[in-house]
């Protein structure tokens, strides 16, 4: 009988100590909400990274197809007003020559005008600019002149603006991606401290935090172009 006075108050204490068997099978499922909260969100951060790093690359490619398509035009540009300048000076020997009244070599003159000038020329000596005052100055102002070059180089130009913005456009898909991933750090913080945590209300809490983290992320994302 001393032995039963003995040991049974041992066994109530053993027993009080036991978790209810309700308590524990919610301590399970909050710590499987937390692996599945660090495992999405792994997965979502990797995406994110992803495509930060596709969008980057699209940005860099873009920006270099715009400095390309730049200098094509800077360079289509250049030459347009090389050959403006090389009409004005055949132009201005034209002139010299009717002036002192040499035939010969104002022809020669004439013989090399070049294709796109000479219907700009041929509308100015049709205003007779000899004896109308109201006349256009001269043949590089008339609407008849069109440089193919410069024509060129503006088209080039809009080329060059457009892939730019395409660039800067990928800039800010990057740029956004990475800031996805800002939510999905602070889900990741959230759901792995909850597995530290003893009292249960605050896990809950922890978690609830982490998992309305996760949706805004994920929604943000959804939202995003990809690349």
């Amino acid at each position: 009988m001393a032995d039963v006075h003995v040991h049974a108050p041992h066994a109530l204490t053993e027993g009080s100590e036991e978790e209810p068997a309700p308590t524990r099978r919610m301590e399970r499922r909050l710590e499987l909400g937390a692996v599945l909260l660090l495992a999405l969100t792994t997965l979502a951060t990797a995406w994110s990274g992803y495509q930060a790093a596709r969008w980057s690359g699209e940005q860099s490619q873009h920006y270099a197809r715009a400095s390309a398509t730049r200098v094509v035009a800077q360079q289509a540009a250049t030459r347009a007003g090389q050959l403006r300048i090389d009409d004005l000076l055949y132009f201005n020997g034209w002139l010299d020559a009717r002036e002192a009244g040499n035939a010969k070599l104002e022809a020669i003159y004439r013989s090399r005008f070049r294709p796109e000038f000479e219907p700009a020329f041929r509308a100015w000596i049709a205003q007779h600019p000899f004896t109308n005052p109201r006349a256009v100055p001269g043949p590089l102002y008339m609407p008849q002149y069109r440089s193919a070059d410069l024509a060129r180089s503006v088209r080039l130009d809009v080329v060059a603006d457009k892939l730019f913005q395409e660039g800067t456009a990928a800039k800010t898909n990057g740029d956004r991606y990475i800031l996805s991933t800002v939510f999905f750090a602070a889900v990741l913080f959230f759901a792995g401290i909850s597995l530290r945590l003893d009292w249960q209300p605050l896990r809950i809490a922890v978690l609830g935090m982490a998992l309305v983290l996760l949706a805004g992320g994920v929604a943000f994302v959804l939202t995003l172009p990809v690349a």
